[in-house]
């Protein structure tokens, strides 16, 4: 009984040795080159509108090729287009305020001012004359002390008028106030503002593609109430196309960026896709400890993208792949 596990102990060992010089053969390849394996990835954009209206029309189905600025969709506008009038005709309406005052009091209204000094100035003689009249016949009883108040509270008032009258003639000389000016400028300023907020939210309605790709999922329908943070298209970038594989640690040194590389798949055999290593991940697939033996050590591996050369577009995401780099590069 122990000779028969001791038996079947040294066939495990054996099988076990056997599987893992044909791992290692596979991911080494020939003396030449190394071979690896993977998955083909790219990156994807999930769009969303960039506003919360009513979807009012989509252009673009499954599987479109799309280009970078081309129309996807928009939403309903004619709320936000009144916005945008009302904002314009209130910027619009406070422009003609500054440029009022900039330019000041017009010479009609100047001239205007001056003839009701003048006016002021001959109704207040003609009050004094009356009321000097009216003192000099006071005495002899000709005159009434209520006709002599009168007399002298119309004299009076004639002296206010002419004074209110010239200082609104110095103030239609000067025009308006500095401070009335700056703040004119800057109602303006936030109008303008306003204005342009209200652009760029109806900007906002139209879904533009921000890169050249292939509609993958459409995942709202005209109608839907859209949001930032519902999308409505996802995009597949279809270049660069890369495909994502590790390296063990004993074969890091091997490659380096730059390196030309060799991609096939099941789906198309016998085809060759050029392409070549981008990026080795400076950090291991997981944190090891501080101190590792010799055989653990071994276990490591790196994330490398191996960029490939798809003008026709047959790589898809998620496709299993072969990666081989030759190890003797030619310059």
């Amino acid at each position: 009984m122990k000779k028969s596990l001791i038996v079947i102990f040294i066939l495990v060992i054996g099988v076990v040795a056997a599987l893992t010089f044909e791992i290692h053969h596979r991911q080494s390849g020939s003396k030449g080159e190394l071979v690896l394996y993977g998955n083909v990835d790219l990156r994807q954009v999930n769009l969303a509108f960039n506003g919360s209206e009513r979807i009012e029309s989509l252009l673009v189905q499954e599987g479109d090729r799309v280009k970078k600025g081309e129309v996807l969709g928009r939403l309903e506008r004619a709320r936000l287009k009144a916005a945008v009038d009302q904002a314009r005709a209130r910027a619009r309406a406070q422009r003609d305020v500054v440029e009022r005052l900039e330019r000041g009091s017009r010479p009609e209204e100047i001239e205007q001012a001056r003839a009701r000094v003048d006016s002021a100035k001959a109704d207040l003689a003609n009050a004094r004359l009356i009321y000097e009249r009216a003192k000099k016949t006071s005495g002899s009883g000709a005159t009434s002390g209520q006709d002599l108040d009168s007399a002298k509270a119309t004299f009076k008032m004639a002296e206010a008028r002419l004074l209110v009258d010239q200082k609104a003639l110095q103030l239609a000389v000067k025009g308006p106030r500095r401070e009335d000016k700056a703040e004119a400028r800057a109602t303006l300023r936030a109008d303008e503002a306003n204005l342009a907020l209200t652009r760029q939210n109806l900007s906002y309605a139209t879904l533009i593609s921000p890169t050249d790709g292939v509609i993958e999922d459409r995942l709202l329908e005209p109608g839907d109430m859209a949001s930032p943070q519902k999308p409505v298209l996802s995009i597949a970038i279809t270049n660069p196309k890369w495909v994502r594989v590790y390296v063990s640690e004993p074969d890091l040194g091997k490659i380096r960026n730059g390196m030309k590389a060799r991609v096939s798949t099941d789906s198309f055999p016998g085809k060759v896709y050029d392409g070549w290593v981008g990026f080795i991940s400076p950090i291991a697939s997981f944190t090891p400890k501080s101190v590792e033996t010799t055989d653990l050590r071994t276990s490591l591996v790196y994330q490398v993208r191996v960029f490939v050369k798809d003008p026709s577009d047959q790589l898809r995401l998620g496709m299993p792949a072969t990666v081989r780099i030759p190890l003797v590069q030619k310059k």
